[in-house]
């Protein structure tokens, strides 16, 4: 399976999945997704930024995606800790602070 059709599968996993995401303006992108090393890397953006439950959401995905997966045995979701949430700025889950959904709330 190549790096690109994994991340696709995810892509297409998580808004069949986690259709919450979108309907609380929040957006995920898969950033990377290596199926030799099963490594994932998720990004959430837009509404997910300062939402009190994107740490539940987080560990959500990473279970799922663990189980759902077999390729998949890490997963890393990064959320961004706050700021602009304009479609300018974290337009598909990109741009922004971003952190990792483990760290501190003062990592920035």
């Amino acid at each position: 399976m190549s790096d690109e059709s994994l991340a696709e599968e995810i892509e297409t996993w998580m808004v069949g999945q986690m259709p919450i995401i979108q309907m609380h303006g929040g957006t995920s992108v898969v950033r990377e997704a290596d199926p030799e090393t099963g490594e994932v890397v998720v990004e959430l953006g837009g509404g997910c930024a300062g939402c009190g439950i994107s740490n539940i959401t987080a560990e959500n995905i990473r279970r799922d995606l663990i189980t759902d997966f077999e390729a998949v045995t890490d997963v890393t979701v990064r959320v961004p800790s706050a700021g602009d949430q304009g479609a300018s700025t974290v337009e598909g889950g990109r741009g922004g602070e971003l952190r990792h959904e483990t760290d501190p709330s003062n990592h920035f």
